[in-house]
């Protein structure tokens, strides 16, 4: 084609179509990702509440979303409860990336520590020592007093927080 003076490759309109160049790009899920996806296939059919509940912090928008749009969850209905929260499941597509034949075949909690993707220390030395500079270490608290320990969000649990 000749255009401004110039000549210019183009594709002809007829064959347009068939030159379409598709590339899979494959996204790495976050860990935060990586946890609500184990938490509905464990729990199934789970709600929005009751994934931010198990996990003990707010979920963020779109970790839903991805995973939907990846094809390994799908909504499975309402719970009969006010508000009528749209419950989650895992769809086939999760079965068939993982090579499941049917959620029976996850491993137990048993395989998991055996496997070593469980860590087996108590619950209180998996985080690690999170005590700020100038604080009083909780063994020092009054017996009627509760530390003050919030809940971390995904950033801290990535490590992104400054």
């Amino acid at each position: 084609m000749r255009r401004d003076g110039k000549w210019a490759f183009r594709t002809a309109a007829d064959l347009a179509g068939q030159l379409v160049i598709e590339q899979t790009q494959n996204r790495r899920l976050s860990r935060a990702a990586i946890e609500v996806l184990a938490i509905i296939a464990y729990n199934q059919p789970i709600t929005r509440a009751e994934i931010e509940e198990v996990r003990g912090v707010a979920l963020s928008k779109g970790t839903l979303d991805l995973l939907f749009e990846a094809g390994w969850i799908r909504p499975k209905g309402r719970r009969r409860t006010p508000g009528r929260p749209l419950q989650w499941a895992t769809s086939d597509a999760f079965l068939d990336h993982f090579g499941l034949e049917s959620l029976e075949d996850l491993p137990n909690l048993k395989e998991l520590k055996a496997a070593g993707l469980l860590d087996t220390r108590p619950a209180a030395d998996a985080y690690g020592n999170r005590a700020v500079e100038g604080d009083a270490p909780v063994d020092t608290l009054e017996d009627d007093a509760e530390p003050d320990i919030e809940p971390l969000d995904d950033e801290e649990l990535l490590g992104l927080a400054e």
